[in-house]
């Protein structure tokens, strides 16, 4: 792309393409792992004879383009797969030869990969400290529930393997988050699994991430996989967690889901695409150059096109893109547009809106229950933290508020009878409440 390009383009688009975020997979859906969930290892099928790993030509015109698409201080490169450590250290040496060739004065890149982390070992280490990479590491919890899915090619369990990368990141002094992903084998342990994370995997930023797998089904589309998590069942899980943590992390250990519901209370923009009114601004590229709408959407009807032959600005701010972007908002159900929890999901993420609504109107997201029972759960708190933002005040001061709270509902839990109406506002007996 030369230097007067992005002139070329409108106003709104150049505000468009300023603003996305790209996930770059230079194996494609190769790895060394065969998660019995992951979604994207049919991928492979879309390049029939693929060799799957990124071209020296596609990398520098990637990080080329990139940067200059950016109008930011900052550009962000991550790096997903896959597995992308299976390219090995040299393309990522290269990779930052790139970046300091065409990084601008004034100008920081910051790098992130999402890994498995069962290739990395102290080089791996001493590189990531070097240049400051950012670190996401893929574990399920304990061990009987990482290994339920997240298995090698031979279906061997990968909880060793994975909590070797994690231990030599941290002696490293390596910054790394987690990603856990909420599925049938850890959906009704969330207090374990939280309290693993943060105790024993030494994380103290983590993702949670719901497993929903459509199959083939009926007319409705509510068929789904057994390793999905249930709708209420990712609710309950989101509750616990929470109730957790507003207790005893706020500030020190930062959940991801709620950062993104506590942007959404103070009316900030999304934290996550997932909840914004639109999306069409976290794309993805593929390992020939390859650029899709977005990192579910990979698939032929969602292509863009390639940044050997099209300008990646263009890509990212084509009309096809802007369509696909404002689908979000435009399908919604009627059932949604009037939901009192609209303003802190907008319908989630559009692969997972294949249920009917009540009235059978098509386009519900699947985990519309559990969402729903977790925004009305985290209210009053979020609405606490939100007030304390808003006068400079700390969001962590919600600790002491709920320890408030609940000694106040204990001296009121102490003098119910059984068949009182359960002081906590369920609307259940106390014998059917708290009382059992």
């Amino acid at each position: 792309m030369e230097n007067g390009e992005v002139q070329e383009l409108s106003v709104a688009q150049q505000r468009h393409a300023r603003s996305f975020h790209l996930l770059a997979k230079p194996t494609g859906a190769i790895c060394n792992l065969d998660c019995q969930y992951c979604f994207f290892l049919s991928k492979e099928e879309l390049y029939p004879g693929s060799r799957f790993r990124m071209t020296d030509e596609v990398l520098e015109t990637y990080i080329r383009q990139l940067v200059e698409a950016q109008a930011g201080p900052e550009v962000t490169v991550a790096w997903q797969g896959g597995e992308p450590t299976l390219m090995g250290l040299d393309f990522f040496r290269k990779a930052m030869a790139y970046e300091e060739a065409y990084r601008r004065p004034g100008t920081r890149i910051v790098n992130t990969i999402q890994t498995n982390g069962t290739l990395i070992d102290e080089e791996w280490c001493a590189f990531f400290r070097e240049h400051d990479f950012l670190v996401g590491i893929s574990i399920d919890g304990p061990r009987e529930m990482n290994d339920a899915y997240r298995v090698d090619k031979g279906g061997k369990p990968t909880f060793d393997a994975v909590m070797r990368g994690l231990r030599a990141l941290r002696d490293c002094g390596v910054a790394f988050n987690v990603l856990t992903t909420v599925h049938r084998a850890n959906e009704d342990r969330p207090v374990e699994v939280y309290r693993f994370l943060r105790d024993e995997a030494g994380a103290r930023f983590i993702q949670f991430i719901p497993i929903v797998e459509r199959t083939d089904g009926p007319a409705s589309g509510q068929a789904v996989s057994d390793a999905t998590v249930g709708s209420e069942a990712w609710g309950r899980f989101l509750i616990a967690v929470f109730e957790e943590w507003v207790r005893r992390d706020v500030g020190t250990v930062f959940v991801q889901m709620f950062d993104a519901a506590l942007a959404s209370w103070v009316g900030a923009p999304p934290a996550l695409c997932i909840f914004a009114e639109t999306c069409g601004d976290a794309l993805a590229l593929e390992h020939n150059g390859d650029v899709y709408s977005c990192d579910h959407f990979v698939e032929p009807k969602h292509l863009l096109g390639n940044i050997r032959e099209d300008s990646m600005i263009e890509l990212v701010a084509s009309e096809k893109q802007r369509a696909f972007g404002d689908a979000k908002r435009d399908a919604l159900p009627a059932y949604c547009r009037a939901c009192e929890v609209r303003f802190a999901c907008h319908g989630e993420c559009p692969k997972n809106r294949f249920v009917l609504t009540p009235d059978g109107e098509p386009g519900l997201n699947y985990l519309c229950a559990g969402y729903k029972a977790f925004f009305r759960h985290i209210d009053a708190p979020m609405r606490f933290m939100a007030d304390e933002l808003r006068r400079d005040g700390a969001p962590s001061n919600v600790m002491a508020e709920v320890a408030r709270r609940d000694a106040a509902l204990r001296r009121e839990l102490s003098g119910a009878s059984r068949n009182d109406a359960c002081p906590c506002g369920s609307g259940r007996k106390f014998k059917r409440c708290h009382g059992a």
